[in-house]
């Protein structure tokens, strides 16, 4: 498998450059703004190649066939592209079997959600696109179908799915869900003394022990629209007041600050990662507070794909049985009905990206307000 991880990315145009980088208001800056350069070249990127039962064609072949003829396509392409912001730690345990199994070799470059979502603009506007698959969280993923820069996929997999893991125009599927939940350091905190909801936040036990995601605008969003908006607000602006916030930029930061106890409570981080600590030994747990934030982590096949068969193969890999029972014994929440699921005991709340796409500007400007600016940022 080849990893590129240290692509260079061109500065960004300055009305994106002006806004806090990683917050949702900055990706769909950078969407709008590098789609605003070229908007012939991308239209140019919408049309598909070739016709008949060509490898475009197959996105949506149902015939009894179907697997034959995508076996084929892809053997004789030979390689794909994947865009992706997938674990970097993992990676390499989903690709290898994929590349053993079919002789297809994967080129992955692998970066935050933001520097996918640039790059693959970018090469639209540019009319050099290279992506094939792209994998990425939900938000950005309806940023890039936006500027139609993907193309519908029929699957067979698909019907094994939970229900919100399919679009309805079919341009994206969820392959796991990105669980938030909040994990501690066991050695400062006892399981005994954590609390049952989020107003048990307001003790002042809590004070100074706390920590978020500085990008947590989604997370943010739901969990005052779930306790109802004036309600909501109202009990963040007191947390932080009382008790303080650490807010710290990405998850896996915050996570490993927990295990070294420099954050003894992380409001904010994603089921696998406490899980996997959790199991080595570290001094790291984890719990769910109700509502239990749910973002689908989105796969999707370039529109302009280079290696559209490789890419059908890959896409009907990801969400097959056998791959999905490969992620969830990775910690991760399988979007497959047809795995053993480790998580069925949560009910989870799942962010809708169309809704958090239309809403940004207010969410992303209340997190800061409310949480952001009143935290210790590092």
């Amino acid at each position: 498998m080849q990893a590129d991880f240290n692509e260079h990315l061109t500065p960004l145009p300055r009305i994106a450059q002006k806004h806090r980088t990683g917050s949702l208001i900055f990706k769909v800056f950078v969407v709008s703004a590098l789609a605003a350069m070229s908007l012939t070249a991308i239209a140019q990127t919408t049309s598909p190649v070739g016709t008949g039962v060509g490898a475009t064609s197959l996105m949506q072949y149902d015939k009894a066939d179907r697997t034959e003829k995508i076996l084929e396509a892809a053997s004789k392409e030979g390689t794909l592209t994947l865009y992706t912001a997938f674990r970097p730690q993992d990676l390499p345990l989903i690709l290898g079997p994929f590349e053993a199994k079919y002789g297809i070799k994967v080129k992955a470059w692998r970066s935050g959600s933001n520097n996918v979502t640039q790059r693959v603009v970018r090469e639209a506007a540019g009319k050099k696109p290279e992506v094939d698959v792209i994998m990425m969280p939900a938000s950005e993923m309806e940023a890039v179908y936006r500027e139609k820069l993907l193309q519908p996929v029929s699957s067979p997999m698909m019907k094994d799915l939970i229900p919100s893991a399919i679009a309805s125009h079919k341009h994206w599927s969820t392959v796991f869900m990105n669980v938030t939940v909040h994990s501690y350091n066991t050695q400062l905190i006892k399981k005994e003394d954590l609390p049952k909801t989020y107003y048990d936040l307001l003790d002042p036990k809590w004070k100074g022990k706390l920590g978020v995601e500085s990008k947590a605008e989604e997370w943010f969003s739901k969990v005052v629209s779930v306790m109802g908006e004036p309600k909501g607000t109202q009990f963040f602006r007191e947390l932080v007041a009382k008790n303080g916030m650490s807010a710290r930029l990405g998850a896996s930061l915050l996570h490993n600050l927990v295990i070294a106890g420099e954050v003894p409570l992380a409001l904010t981080v994603y089921i696998d990662l406490p899980e996997k600590d959790k199991r080595a030994g570290k001094p790291v747990d984890w719990f769910a507070l109700d509502p239990v934030v749910a973002q689908g982590f989105n796969m999707a096949i370039a529109q302009k794909a280079q290696h559209p068969a490789a890419a059908l193969l890959f896409y009907d890999y990801m969400l097959s049985p056998d791959t999905q029972k490969l992620l969830a014994s990775l910690h991760y929440y399988p979007a497959s009905t047809k795995v053993a699921n480790p998580y069925t005991q949560m009910k989870i709340e799942v962010i809708d990206p169309v809704v958090t796409m239309d809403t940004f500007a207010k969410w992303t400007k209340s997190f800061d307000d409310i949480v952001i600016k009143n935290s210790s940022s590092k």
